[in-house]
């Protein structure tokens, strides 16, 4: 997937201007940078909910614009930062909405259909919580459901949005290997938008970094994260130490 001179703006004030990207295919992206930089802006213009005023985005070579919505449901799958459904819907439910783009008026539920769900269920670890319902699982449960549904798309593309937000640490991180499995596992091109720099470090192969609707790096996620980029980004001071446990470099704030 490949932006080209991107422009978009809120009312008629430019927001996104003359901006390119790529997203490699095989790898985990995330999108990093301040409140308001663009982050969920770029990801949504992605997959279409925003349309941008001029440039392109490419899609296995076509314009994104030239899909119909249930076609780029079936290459693109996306879990939002928030997310609805009725309380008292069952896991099992929520995950079949996943196969929608797969169905007709007249199609009903087959092998292949339960199998996929078998499978995101597993995948997820949601197997034994399939029959229970969304308002009796926790904050973790509850967003591997939403994953699983995502999964149940069978792309090769997945997007998420902030998906740790709300979360305790453990289940952060517990969503977070999750990603790194399917990436590694499946080889799945996952885009994602991040705020903890540390994350992002962590569990990503490229880092897209963006501040007041910019892209001011895009590359490996190792060689973006300075020091000096923090400050210029964040206005912090910072220090980037190595940690031997984890095999990656990571972040420290300093106190002003």
């Amino acid at each position: 997937m490949e932006a080209k001179q991107l422009i978009f703006q809120y009312g008629t004030n430019p927001f996104i201007k003359n901006l390119d990207t790529k997203i490699e295919k095989g790898q985990i992206t995330t999108i990093i940078g301040p409140n308001g930089s663009g982050k969920s802006t770029l990801l949504n213009l992605f997959v279409n909910q925003l349309k941008p005023e001029n440039g392109s985005i490419l899609l296995d070579g076509k314009e994104l614009s030239s899909y119909k919505q249930k076609k780029l449901a079936e290459k693109i799958a996306i879990v939002y930062q928030q997310n609805n459904a009725p309380g008292d819907i069952t896991v099992e439910r929520l995950v079949r909405y996943g196969r929608t783009p797969y169905q007709s008026f007249f199609s009903n539920k087959d092998e292949e259909e339960d199998q996929v769900i078998d499978w995101a269920l597993s995948v997820t670890k949601l197997s034994e919580l399939q029959t229970k319902k969304l308002c009796e699982l926790s904050g973790g449960e509850r967003q591997r459901a939403w994953i699983a549904m995502a999964l149940a798309q069978k792309t090769d593309m997945l997007f998420l949005d902030e998906p740790t937000t709300y979360l305790d640490v453990y289940y952060q991180y517990e969503i977070l290997n999750l990603v790194r499995e399917l990436n590694q596992t499946f080889q799945m091109t996952i885009l994602m938008v991040l705020h903890d720099i540390n994350q992002a470090i962590q569990f990503s192969d490229n880092v897209i970094i963006m501040k007041k609707g910019r892209i001011v790096y895009d590359g490996p996620v190792r060689e973006g994260i300075t020091e000096r980029r923090i400050e210029e980004v964040y206005g912090i001071k910072s220090m980037i130490q190595w940690c031997e446990q984890n095999k990656c470099p990571y972040m420290i704030p300093l106190s002003t």
